[in-house]
């Protein structure tokens, strides 16, 4: 039953994983389209919506032409003059004229492959012709007032949304929730928890998603905050793609950051599930210890995350050789202000692969004694027999002495200190503390219990009991035990065992005791005030 328990629980966290990884790399595609935009062309927008795209030519950027077709086109749209386009040919060029003004030259880079710079012209008249009319139409009083009926209707459905997704969301969990009871108590409070949080996370995001896209539909009615959403749009967009820093012969955008922190995390989430899967299907079914399966999956994904950094860096355009400068500055950082840090990191590396200790031994290490759950980059994590975890730094491991009961071989002596009174019969002594040791479980049978006599003590014939046990980390309960085993073997040979005995020897020099003359006078007169003192009350 228990090993069935964690099944839910081990499948529902690698289905947490896998989603986290789909969202990543969905991430990284919706960013990636603008992360390869073309700079060479531009917008030009009417009252926020697209007409057409424009590129550079000599004179001008392609993002200064955009900007300067747009601001005539919506000086057009605003003035009560009906709009007169024409195309002109000048210097052997179309050039597109609106109510006799220059608007814009159509020039070859402006066309598709397909197209001469007339017919980009005549199509380019039509949109503008289109694009007017359309501007002018919404701005009208029936269309301001049914598009302001609209929006109400839209946010009334969305209030309506908003609570059923609610009510679904509500359902769901609960039936998710039957379905992943199982007989493990813990197992399964940990699971309800975990779903109730993912669920509260997913309802808040889909809530969200819910109200951002009512708003911006809304937004996209009206052509003043249509117009007003798309320059704050586009002063984002030019924020993230505008360049901040340059490596080497390439710059490099608030995007390209983002973007490359997303992989990243997406490679991180990747080497942690790859090396989950590792330990609990592949590991775990050979036939070696729990400390070199941990040793093991824990080298395996440094190493992917290390390489697939590596990959995604030259993947993604950066030239590994400009960063020798930044690496430099970095290794004067560590040197100065992380060394612990570094130190600490060196020392789990050596643990990892020189193995003093493992996962599952248990150590010993200053005042300290625990089994080994963790060994990570920079700690180690320490379950005493409290169940409290204690985590040391791993340089601790290789600058001070620690004890390891585990290591190589589980197998350990222990010792027990007995004290049994003047007078007792050794042999018998011994008899009953083997007697006593024998008659435990987990004391083994091979090496023989052992019985010396140590001293002859102050009060007590001392002896030490040692015994073997393969059980390092339950000694202090197999300790309690034998002690208990002893006591009753010890009252059932009739041995006792003392109390501390101490001799005290007085000397004592000339009595009298001499007094000094005045003390003596002083003892008189205090001798006769109180016979004085009890003649009166009488």
């Amino acid at each position: 039953m228990r090993k069935n328990s964690k099944f839910p629980h081990t499948r529902y966290s690698l289905l947490i994983q896998t989603t986290l990884i789909v969202l990543v790399l969905l991430i990284s595609l919706l960013l990636a389209p603008v992360q390869a935009q073309s700079v060479n062309h531009a917008p030009v927008v009417v009252d926020g919506r697209l007409v057409f795209r424009v590129s550079s030519n000599e004179q001008s950027k392609a993002q200064e032409r955009a900007n300067f077709i747009s601001s005539q086109l919506q000086a057009v749209v605003k003035s009560d003059e009906a709009p007169d386009i024409k195309i002109e040919q000048r210097n052997n060029s179309p050039i597109i004229v609106v109510n006799g003004r220059y608007l814009l030259t159509v020039t070859q880079n402006d066309t598709d492959s397909a197209a001469t710079p007339e017919e980009q012209a005549r199509s380019w008249v039509q949109q503008i012709e289109n694009a007017i009319q359309k501007a002018r139409s919404e701005r009208g009083a029936e269309f301001i007032r049914n598009t302001s009926i609209l929006s109400v209707v839209i946010v009334l459905m969305a209030i309506a949304l908003h609570r059923l997704l609610g009510i679904v969301w509500q359902i769901t969990q609960n039936r998710l929730s039957q379905m992943l009871v199982s007989a493990d108590s813990s197992s399964d409070n940990q699971i309800q928890n975990t779903s109730r949080f993912l669920f509260k996370a997913t309802l808040l995001l889909a809530r969200i998603g819910l109200w951002v896209g009512v708003v911006l539909y809304i937004t996209n009615l009206f052509p003043l905050t249509r117009n007003l959403s798309y320059n704050i749009a586009i002063r984002i967009f030019s924020s993230l793609t505008s360049p901040i820093f340059s490596l080497g012969q390439k710059s490099y955008s608030l995007t390209n950051i983002l973007i490359l922190i997303i992989l990243l995390l997406g490679l991180i989430i990747l080497a942690g599930t790859a090396t989950n899967l590792l330990r609990s299907r592949l590991l775990s079914r050979m036939r070696i210890s729990r400390g070199a399966q941990e040793a093991i999956a824990i080298i395996c994904k440094y190493a992917f995350i290390s390489f697939g950094t590596i990959v995604l860096l030259q993947i993604w355009g950066l030239d590994l050789s400009s960063l020798t400068i930044v690496a430099s500055a970095l290794g004067v950082g560590i040197g100065f202000g992380f060394q612990d840090i570094a130190k600490n990191f060196g020392s789990g590396i050596v643990l990892l692969f020189e193995r003093p200790i493992q996962v599952g031994d248990f150590i010993e290490v200053g005042e300290y004694m625990g089994t080994v759950e963790h060994i990570g980059a920079r700690s180690v994590v320490i379950r005493t027999l409290d169940r409290i975890s204690i985590i040391v730094p791993n340089s601790r491991f290789l600058e001070t002495e620690v004890i390891n009961w585990s290591h190589h071989n589980p197998v350990s002596r222990i010792h027990l200190p007995v004290g049994v009174a003047y007078g007792s019969d050794v042999n018998l002594v011994k008899t009953a503390l083997v007697d006593a040791a024998t008659h435990h479980s987990e004391v083994l049978k091979l090496p023989k219990p052992q019985v010396f006599f140590k001293e002859f003590g102050d009060s007590s014939l001392n002896f030490e009991l040692l015994v073997w046990i393969d059980k390092p980390h339950q000694q202090s309960p197999i300790k309690s035990d034998i002690y208990f085993l002893i006591e009753a073997s010890l009252r059932k040979h009739k041995i006792e065992v003392p109390f501390p005995q101490r001799d005290l020897n007085m000397r004592t020099g000339d009595l009298p005791i001499k007094l000094s003359p005045e003390l003596e006078q002083a003892l008189l007169r205090l001798t006769k005030e109180f016979h004085g003192n009890g003649k009166s009350v009488k």
